[in-house]
């Protein structure tokens, strides 16, 4: 089974290259922030006690995104894999995400970090502001501050999977499908 953690900035190409991942290794796509949507549109105990808690403003525990994922694991057995978008993001998930894979007699087989310097984020995030409608990437300062927010929240994710070996980084800027030939390089080398 492949399960693949694809790390990037926001901006760095992570939707775009997830579903040419998903297309050619036939992974289930488990985004956190999808995982908790659905949990509570179904009205589930674990999406409950989300909604309730995003309600208050607060960030979702640990546990409760564990167990969201947890569900999608075994509703999914019989799975090629799994990649993992925006998650983990601290150490503290990377090792209750190992500890939940364990249980399931499975391991992360690679972290895949896009790497992407900030000014070309930047620019990227601004144009997609045009079209998005998202105010998060029409305003610089706060495109700046998820920048350094990911960089220095990420870095030990990533210092982590790398002590592993588990660890590539690739390069973000070109074209998409070289981007996405050196993800598959990546994926061969970590698997």
């Amino acid at each position: 089974m492949l399960n693949l953690v694809l790390f990037g900035p926001p901006g760095a190409g992570k939707g775009t290259q997830s579903e040419k991942i998903i297309e050619k290794y036939h992974l289930v796509h488990l985004s956190t922030g999808d995982l908790l949507r659905s949990q509570i549109q179904a009205g589930t105990e674990l999406g409950l006690k989300a909604k309730t808690l995003m309600d208050q403003g607060i960030l979702v525990p640990d546990e409760v995104v564990i167990g969201m994922i947890d569900s999608k694991l075994s509703e999914n057995e019989k799975a090629a894999g799994f990649i993992f978008d925006g998650f983990p993001r601290t150490v503290k998930q990377a090792e209750a995400l190992d500890r939940l894979l364990a249980s399931y007699n499975e391991s992360i087989t690679v972290m895949v970090a896009l790497i992407v310097p900030d000014e070309e984020l930047k620019k990227r995030l601004l144009t997609r502001g045009l079209t998005s409608g998202r105010p998060d990437d029409q305003n610089e300062e706060k495109i700046k501050t998820r920048i350094h927010e990911y960089n220095s929240k990420t870095t030990p994710v990533a210092d982590y999977y790398r002590q592993q070996n588990k660890f590539v980084s690739v390069e973000g800027v070109g074209e998409i499908e070289e981007i996405f030939e050196a993800i598959c390089g990546a994926v061969k080398q970590g698997a």
